[in-house]
């Protein structure tokens, strides 16, 4: 009986191993591991047993230290880095690293890479980070909040994309394909703004360290060097040196990027000659069926796995390699680290209110997100379409089109990280935070609302 009880348990494990591997792969799946991350962090932040516990998490210090004979302190490094701040300023690379792989992948050979194909996401993207920036400029100019105008003008694409999904055949494919391309190009203008807008005060020197290293690592790239390891180490210290620059260290992860070489290290001719080679050596190598594959296979199998790999570049590589790690872990752990937002203080209730001292950051950001974001969107493809520059997407209406750019209004991700580099008084930081979730959560509601009455309304009209 116990023998049965044990495999009863490794049946049960092997399914539930099965069911997350498939609640992995479908796209709405980050977006929800988000979200309940997001509800974890407010509770850890609010809870009385916990809420102390999860700021002196936060605010611990990670540096290394180095201490002389005399008990002084000689070397720090990284200087000033916290939990918080690792998580910010360095697993946040990661998430930088992997967006600029996409945005150099669709403009290389992606939804981009044409002008046909780039003008409409593009002049839309711009469109949408400028009218929410008017509106929060309308609200908090000349305000303490003022700097806070980046925030509302970035789209979250793991939310928006995985809403779409959900959504069905009620949104037509050209529509998903305008949004997709839309939230990357927003992802560019959203790194450009953070590089002019949000770094501290620039340390020339390490900046310039960081730029010769960069050009050497170009100049490897030119020679033709495809091998992982050459660009690791480098990466760490344009890492390093970007940390002690004042240029904000996330944007090393875009630089090196645009660094990474796409291009394969073995070509076609030679694969497809090194297969047919491996494929000749693995079927002349005598076995019985029991024993298959022998070491002999085996170490075959392992290169035509090398070789597979190797005929990929190896900026596909990463990008997908890197995928699962940035949705499931960096992302989750930064909504843990940024969502949690204390709102015992009656101020937070109020942070619709004005201020002639610091404005309206909730109104600002709520209606930059709700509101700006999607006629934005919407006013500058209209534009674009009329004027003949972009055409319309397949089998697309206006009103769908309307629809879809509401869901362009949830920021989240880079919002809540804009919002940290904004403000230094945590009071509008928070608020800020407070702001986005409720933006984000009512742009994503008004989107899904306005897609399935529009989407049932065309079905009823076909």
């Amino acid at each position: 009986m116990g023998i049965f009880t044990r495999f009863g348990w490794i049946r049960r494990l092997r399914s539930v191993v099965f069911g997350v591997r498939r609640f992995m792969q479908a796209p709405w799946a980050g977006g929800v591991v988000l979200l309940t991350c997001v509800a974890i962090a407010m509770l850890l932040a609010n809870l009385p047993a916990t809420a102390l516990y999860y700021h002196h998490l936060l605010e611990t210090e990670l540096s290394a230290m180095v201490h002389s004979p005399e008990g002084v302190i000689d070397w720090i490094f990284p200087r000033g880095m916290t939990v918080e701040k690792f998580i910010n300023d360095g697993l946040m690379v990661v998430f930088f690293f992997s967006v600029g792989l996409e945005i150099k992948r669709e403009i290389v050979c992606g939804r981009l890479s044409t002008r046909q194909q780039a003008i409409l996401p593009v002049v839309a993207a711009l469109g949408g980070m400028l009218a929410p920036a008017l509106v929060f400029t309308l609200f908090n100019h000349g305000t303490a909040a003022a700097n806070g105008w980046g925030i509302p003008t970035a789209t979250d694409i793991a939310f928006a994309v995985g809403i779409l999904s959900m959504v069905g055949d009620r949104v037509p494919v050209s529509l998903k394909i305008f949004l997709t391309a839309l939230a990357i190009a927003d992802d560019l203008g959203a790194i450009l703004v953070i590089a002019l807008f949000y770094g501290g005060e620039v340390r020339l020197g390490y900046l310039l360290a960081a730029l010769a290293v960069m050009a050497l690592v170009y100049g490897m790239k030119r020679l033709g060097e495809k091998r992982m390891g050459f660009y690791l180490v480098p990466a760490v210290i344009i890492w390093g040196l970007f940390y002690y620059s004042g240029v904000h260290s996330t944007l090393s992860g875009v630089a090196m990027a645009m660094l990474i070489p796409m291009e394969p290290r073995y070509g076609k001719e030679y694969f497809v000659r090194k297969m047919a080679s491996l494929k000749g050596a693995f079927e002349s190598i005598a076995t019985s069926g029991d024993d298959f594959p022998d070491e002999e296979q085996r170490a075959c199998l392992r290169r035509v796995r090398q070789l597979s790999s190797r005929s990929v570049g190896m900026s596909y590589r990463l990008e997908e390699a890197l995928a699962p790690y940035v949705t499931f872990l960096i992302m989750p752990i930064f909504a843990l680290a940024n969502a949690g937002v204390g709102i015992a203080s009656p101020e937070y209730f109020r942070i619709f209110a004005h201020s002639p001292e610091i404005g309206s950051i909730g109104m600002g950001v709520f209606f930059g997100l709700v509101v700006g974001k999607p006629l934005g969107i919407f006013l500058a493809a209209w534009i674009s379409v009329k004027m003949g520059l972009a055409a319309m997407p397949e089998g697309a209406s206006w009103r769908m089109l309307l629809a879809v750019a509401c869901l362009g209004g949830i920021g989240f991700t880079m919002s809540l990280f804009v919002d940290s580099l904004a403000f230094s008084d945590v009071a509008l930081i928070d608020r800020g935070k407070i702001a986005i979730l409720m933006g984000s959560a009512a742009a994503a509601v008004l989107g899904t609302l306005l897609i399935w009455i529009f989407g049932k309304r065309n079905k009823q009209l076909t």
